[in-house]
């Protein structure tokens, strides 16, 4: 057998084996080549490991899911504030109050109750945050999103926040049962929105804003100016 020899010997002789030079045996280091280079490959190497990266990936599902049903609710997105309102944690900007003041103003200059200003308040702010927005789907335009193709009236009508109030109560006092109605009920019939759920959100805003307008109790509603640029 190849690696061994044999010495002839008289005849009851012990036979011996000469073995294998020690120098002809490979190092113990190069036996398995590469081996601990594997290991450590294999330790830095993870595979993925779902149950670790589950409570990141629900959080940023849950972002995508708040962002896509914003979208569809047509409601532009948020804006900083620079005013509190009394009672309400979110701020609101100089813009954005100003805008409310008109509209209850001109609720008010109606002879409408409270309830009629709730619920303007509460269908601008799903529309237009409030704002007088010049653009939004289609052709609607406006604090109350009003197409001009839907006879709201003309662009630069719509987009009167005095006039596109008053058109607004001009076709809420018309539904009936109005003023005890459910307020995203009561808003879908005058906007006819393909979200109709969607004005219910922010009836809790639109009461303590609508009271604050009213309210002749000192610092309801508190702006700071803005910070020079």
């Amino acid at each position: 057998m190849a690696g061994s020899s044999y010495t002839s010997r008289p005849s009851g002789a012990r036979r011996t084996t000469t073995r294998r030079s020690t120098q002809s045996r490979k190092p113990a280091g190069r036996r398995r080549p590469g081996s601990s280079r594997r290991k450590k490959k294999s330790r830095r190497k993870k595979g993925w490991n779902a149950a670790r990266w589950w409570p990141a990936l629900v959080v940023a599902a849950a972002v995508l899911v708040g962002l896509a049903w914003d979208t569809e609710k047509k409601g532009a997105p948020g804006v900083p504030g620079q005013c509190t309102i009394a009672g309400l944690s979110m701020t609101l900007t100089a813009e954005q109050v100003a805008n409310a003041a008109t509209i209850a103003a001109v609720g008010r200059d109606r002879g409408l109750p409270e309830r009629a200003v709730v619920i303007a308040l509460a269908t601008a702010q799903q529309e237009s945050r409030l704002r007088n927005l010049d653009y939004g789907d289609r052709d609607s335009l406006g604090l109350f999103q009003q197409r001009p193709s839907s006879g709201w009236g003309t662009p630069a009508e719509v987009q009167d926040p005095i006039y596109a109030a008053g058109k607004f109560y001009d076709h809420l006092v018309e539904v009936p049962g109005w003023e005890t109605g459910r307020l995203t009920d009561v808003a879908q019939r005058v906007q006819r929105s393909a979200f109709p759920e969607a004005y219910e959100q922010w009836g809790e805003m639109a009461e303590k804003l609508a009271a604050a307008q009213v309210s002749e109790l000192p610092d309801q509603i508190t702006c700071v100016p803005d910070e020079a640029p």
